[in-house]
């Protein structure tokens, strides 16, 4: 691709777009109003975007409203760090730069949520606590200061008929887990892990 095609400058990018709608950076707000708290108070699932000397990382976080997070005022959110593979790629991040955002979806619904903050870590025993989930505790629990919250219209979702049904893959249509790891690392079984994983993601959810 020619290098003369290349976008280099904001001033160049803003040349080829429109102007911003202001309703756009209207309801962009620096804390939790309360309908974005009854918002994402509903949501079971959002990736956390992070930065850190090793590059960028964005994972997945997903349990059932409550068990989640807990939005501790308009400003902060508490995130239980759930059982999970040990990489640790955000935690190491969140150590070296705070800085985060946050991506919430609700099954159903096509507008999202997003939430830019720094973030903390912290072993509180009394916080740890209360993420109990029978006899199981996170490890850690991330705490995240709220910069700027704004919700994202529906296009994307739109577009992708995320929640559409009719378009949903099934098992078998894409490389399994054990399939994706063996193309990494070829002497893998990849027979005998997808056949244990089902039960052993069960058993080890928390």
């Amino acid at each position: 691709m020619p290098s003369s095609y290349e976008i280099t400058t904001i001033e160049a990018l803003e040349a080829l777009y429109d102007t911003v709608n202001p309703v756009s950076l209207a309801k962009e707000t620096p804390a939790l109003t309360p309908e974005y708290r009854q918002w994402i108070e509903n949501t079971p699932f959002f990736a956390l975007a992070s930065t850190g000397p090793c590059g960028l990382d964005c994972s997945p976080r997903g349990d059932a409203p409550g068990q989640l997070f807990r939005v501790l005022d308009d400003r902060h959110i508490a995130i239980p760090d759930r059982r999970g593979n040990n990489r640790i790629d955000t935690l190491r991040n969140i150590v070296s730069d705070p800085r985060v955002a946050l991506l919430f979806l609700i099954p159903g619904i096509e507008e999202c949520i997003r939430i830019n903050g720094s973030a903390r870590i912290t072993v509180d025993p009394q916080l740890i606590q209360s993420f109990r989930v029978g006899a199981t505790m996170p490890r850690s629990v991330l705490l995240v200061e709220i910069e700027a919250v704004y919700f994202q219209c529906s296009r994307a979702l739109k577009r992708s008929r995320l929640w559409d049904p009719a378009v949903h893959l099934m098992k078998g249509d894409v490389p399994t887990a054990g399939q994706m790891t063996k193309a990494a690392k070829p002497d893998f079984d990849a027979v005998s892990y997808d056949a244990e994983l089902p039960a052993r993601q069960q058993s080890s959810l928390y």
